[in-house]
């Protein structure tokens, strides 16, 4: 379950993927990345990520996309960013998706969307 997006401005939003499990990392290193990662598209000026997690190899869900949701919903709880949308949520039919989508019809032509992919998460800045 992500977190609300309580509101988003109405310029256009570009949504940049961040691909966390390339080249096999550990957690710690995953979450690393993330930080490192959240820091420079703050600092490009990007509003939206969609960050590349996977799934585990096992399909019951890897500990690399359980840590980088945990600490996702961490930094919402501490206002460190403004939302995320979980994979799995990331569909027209989600409440929280739909107000996104209306204030940022860009993000509309995302291949993702809708396909219920637990491997991704969207992060609003």
């Amino acid at each position: 379950m992500g977190s609300q997006i309580l509101f988003m401005s109405h310029k256009k939003l570009a949504l940049i993927e961040i691909n966390l499990k390339e080249n096999m990392p550990t957690v710690a290193e995953a979450l690393w990345r993330l930080n490192r990662e959240l820091a420079l598209a703050r600092q490009q000026g990007h509003s939206a990520i969609k960050l590349i997690h996977g799934y585990g190899s096992s399909g019951t869900g890897g500990e690399i996309r359980i840590a980088v949701q945990a600490r996702l919903m961490e930094m919402v709880s501490r206002n460190e960013i403004r939302g995320c949308i979980f994979g799995e949520n990331w569909s027209k039919s989600d409440q929280q998706v739909w107000n996104l989508l209306r204030d940022a019809p860009s993000l509309k032509s995302d291949r993702d969307l809708g396909r219920k992919n637990p491997g991704i998460t969207i992060v609003v800045l």
